[in-house]
């Protein structure tokens, strides 16, 4: 029997680190529940202790999801720690995850703190949380840049106080797969209790290696975890990608000899899901899940795969789940399909009244649009639950008239606290015009950092879907808007960014 290899996903956690990629506890939620389709082992929830916001995801979340060990993240420290214990109380399998920084530079700059005082903290935070659940894992953050004699000294006492975990993060993403895989290795062969523990590693993209030094790190080191998130989504250049490692597993399982708990024909629904709801494109030629990763354009290509698919297909698009997004509904179609289609897709709404509301949109898009692709709908019931949480601004009508030689002009009306504005103003394109009619009248003084159009099907009667990223006083949000017209997807998206500013969660900031 092969080893078995944990997926451990941190989308929730540390992909939602991303500058704008906050979500909504229904948000989390709905992805949470993708991702025990998915069959992940461990979902990081979150980090209980950051925010009400993020305590109630958690809570939530352990409440819901039977299949998959949920975890808290917590800073080494009594309070974080009990915090998470509170939000897992609910969960079937709990895993408190904690962390305290063992690197010199880190320790000094950072911490302000001594070795000694580092080593006794991680002891007392391990002891504590093992007093709360019985699944705890210790991480040294910047753990690869450590001193291998400290963390050797540390892991040990961890693992003494009742770790059961051991992961170490390549925090800034400075490993090379070769020297990653044999720092683990060495690690464990060093540490006289490691065989109590599992290991396990949890990679950054900086320098585009996060695959290849867990995978590293797995053969090489052998750890038994991998922390990954879904599009690789996470802070700076990402995370260690889910899609990737998995599919690197299963396809070369020649060489790794592991096994997986992961139903891989979910990879696609979770990709799309993550991206449509935190406004982060999957570049196309993504490995695995990008519109292009099964594509191929080489007239010498082409004709390989006509004869036989393996000549150039390492693995099927079925496999991970691509055969499987199908037109579903179309203008004809009833509520109880619409709401089977619904549970297919992973989202539970709150009341029969949210139904209502969700299908009469999807019956106004059907109007405008013939055939309804699985992404439309998870645009439209992502964007109902935006306006659901945060109904400060909403959207209502807009037109705009745009004319070569002519400045564009748009009039827009909206609600602010349920009041109607309407605003108009030129622009340099109707894009522009309907934007500037909105800031006109909000006055919010936030600087546009990101504009992106995306189309949510292949056709030319798709849904353009819109990210805009907004910055104001050094917080950092998306707005997600889709509609088949763009410049009313834009002034949508635009206006879900203004109700994330006006939300004004604050955060406490987690590990890198």
């Amino acid at each position: 029997m092969a080893d078995k290899l944990i997926i451990f996903d941190t989308t929730l956690r540390d992909g939602e680190q991303s500058p704008g990629a906050s979500m909504t506890r229904d948000e989390k939620l709905r992805i949470a529940r993708q991702l025990e389709r998915l069959r992940v082992d461990v979902i990081e929830a979150g980090f209980a202790a950051s925010s009400n916001g993020d305590f109630e995801a958690v809570k939530a979340i352990a409440g819901a999801i039977k299949d998959a060990t949920i975890c808290s993240l917590s800073r080494a420290n009594d309070r974080d720690i009990a915090r998470a214990a509170e939000a897992l109380a609910g969960a079937n399998s709990s895993r408190i995850h904690t962390f305290i920084a063992t690197s010199a530079l880190h320790m000094e700059k950072k911490l302000r703190m001594t070795p000694d005082q580092v080593f006794e903290q991680a002891k007392l935070a391990v002891r504590f949380a093992r007093n709360l659940v019985s699944d705890v894992e210790f991480s040294p953050e910047d753990g690869y840049r450590s001193d291998p004699d400290f963390l050797c000294r540390v892991i040990e006492a961890v693992i003494a106080e009742g770790a059961t975990t051991i992961n170490v993060p390549d925090t800034v993403g400075y490993a090379i797969p070769e020297l990653y895989g044999n720092f683990i290795k060495n690690l464990r062969e060093r540490v006289p209790n490691s065989d109590k523990a599992i290991w396990s590693v949890h990679c950054h993209n900086d320098l585009g290696m996060a695959v290849a030094n867990s995978l590293a790190g797995v053969k090489l080191g052998g750890a038994r975890q991998i922390e990954c998130t879904i599009n690789g989504l996470g802070e700076r250049a990402g995370n260690c990608s889910l899609e990737e490692v998995v599919m690197a597993l299963k396809t070369r399982k020649d060489y790794f000899g592991l096994e997986l708990g992961i139903d891989a024909s979910q990879i696609v629904a979770a990709s799309r899901m993550v991206s449509q709801t935190t406004g982060f494109v999957v570049q196309p030629n993504k490995a695995v899940v990008g519109a292009n990763a099964f594509a191929h354009a080489s007239g010498i290509h082409q004709d390989g795969v006509l004869k036989a698919r393996d000549t150039y297909e390492i693995m099927r698009a079925e496999d991970v789940g691509w055969s499987a997004n199908k037109i579903v509904l179309g203008k004809l179609s009833g509520r109880n399909a619409f709401k089977q289609r619904l549970l297919e897709l992973g989202v539970q709404m709150e009341s029969e009244a949210d139904i209502n509301t969700a299908f009469a949109k999807f019956k106004e898009l059907a109007d405008r649009k013939s055939e309804i692709f699985d992404e439309d709908i998870l645009a439209l019931v992502s964007e109902e639950a935006v306006t659901h949480e945060h109904e400060q601004y909403g959207f209502v009508s807009l037109s705009q008239h745009s004319e070569t030689g002519e400045r564009p002009h748009a009039a827009i009306v909206f609600t602010v606290d349920g009041k109607e504005i309407k605003g108009e103003s030129d622009g340099n394109g109707p894009v522009d015009a309907s934007l500037k009619a909105i800031e006109a009248h909000v006055k919010s003084g936030a600087e546009m950092v990101l504009y992106s159009v995306n189309a949510i099907s292949g056709s030319t009667e798709s849904q353009g879907e819109v990210t805009v990223r907004l910055q104001n006083s050094g917080r950092v949000v998306n707005g997600v808007g889709a509609d088949p017209d763009i410049v009313v997807a834009s002034a949508k998206a635009y206006l879900s960014a203004l109700n994330k500013l006006h939300s004004k969660a604050d955060r406490v900031a987690a590990q890198g």
